[in-house]
């Protein structure tokens, strides 16, 4: 078993955490590797010395014999990124949450060993999660990006944007405003929540649109199904495009075409034991909390 580590700056990594992820790991007999950015921080709050051959960048390949866990440590846009560097690895991915919402990393702090007891055991629930690939010439690279939460079209600027959209070839509007967002059903309570979409639960197969900030009034959320094709033509009189899947952003210029579909990789996620996404959702979002009376149930 080998336990592939993952943090990224700005997170508030704590001393005694992070040591007792590596007693575990040697307690257990893992091997185990880290990404650069932390393993700066590692050597710095437990004194032991990260090897180069323990060390990895952008990208991690995982032999397919390998057993291995994805440890995300953070929030959720660090497990974003760590998802994004197994350049599309079917491993179990766990988060421990170091953040504020946390809905994909749901372990709490003090859940380490647990989580590395349902890793001993075997135990480690894990849900298949869908994903996006999105095709354009994002600056004459072909390359396809992918997307756990979502793709999102933006203006950047004064002035709006008009985002002409087609799915499996038929017209479904021009949207005109500040953007639109194609979202997983995972992505349904990131971005596309705050912009008004709808929240769908991870085993739905589907795909949501969601307009921002429309100029239009009367422009919904629609949710498609997870097999269409979308496509995206986008125009801009004085705003400049971006367009970003996940975390990475991209400049795209007037008269740009993007297509969006349900990518081939999916990711694993692990969820914790008798912890439903309801009960996360319930937990999260604080429904049912009447906050007069010290955030007890109504």
């Amino acid at each position: 078993m080998k336990i592939i580590l993952f943090s990224r700056r700005g997170v508030a990594h704590a001393a005694d955490e992070v040591r007792l992820i590596f007693e575990r790991i040697e307690t257990l007999g893992y091997d185990w590797a880290v990404n650069e950015e932390f393993a700066g921080t590692v050597e710095e709050l437990t004194g032991r010395t990260v090897a180069p051959e323990r060390r990895y960048g952008k990208r991690m390949t995982l032999p397919q014999q390998d057993e291995a866990v994805l440890l995300c440590y953070g929030g959720d846009g660090t497990l974003l990124e760590g998802i994004q560097r197994l350049d599309g690895a079917e491993i179990p991915v766990a988060g421990i949450n170091s953040g504020h919402l946390g809905f994909l990393t749901s372990a709490p702090q003090n859940g380490i060993r647990e989580i590395f007891e349902q890793i001993r055991t075997g135990t480690l629930r894990c849900e298949a999660r869908s994903m996006l690939e999105v095709r354009s010439d994002f600056g004459g690279e072909e390359t396809p990006r992918h997307a756990i939460n979502e793709v999102a079209v933006q203006r950047q600027g004064a002035g709006m944007i008009a985002v002409e959209t087609y799915i499996d070839g038929q017209m479904v509007a021009t949207y005109c405003g500040d953007g639109l967002l194609v979202s997983t059903p995972t992505g349904s309570t990131a971005y596309s929540l705050s912009a008004g979409g709808p929240v769908v639960a991870p085993s739905c197969a589907c795909l949501i649109l969601t307009p921002i900030a429309p100029h239009n009034l009367t422009m919904r959320p629609i949710v498609v199904p997870d097999r269409s094709e979308i496509t995206l033509r986008l125009h801009t009189r004085q705003a400049r495009i971006s367009v970003s899947a996940d975390n990475e952003a991209f400049r795209v210029a007037d008269g740009a075409c993007l297509t969006i579909r349900r990518a081939q990789r999916r990711f694993f996620l692990a969820v914790a034991h008798n912890i439903s996404f309801y009960d996360t959702l319930r937990n999260k979002m604080m429904w049912g909390v009447d906050p007069r009376s010290d955030r007890k149930p109504l």
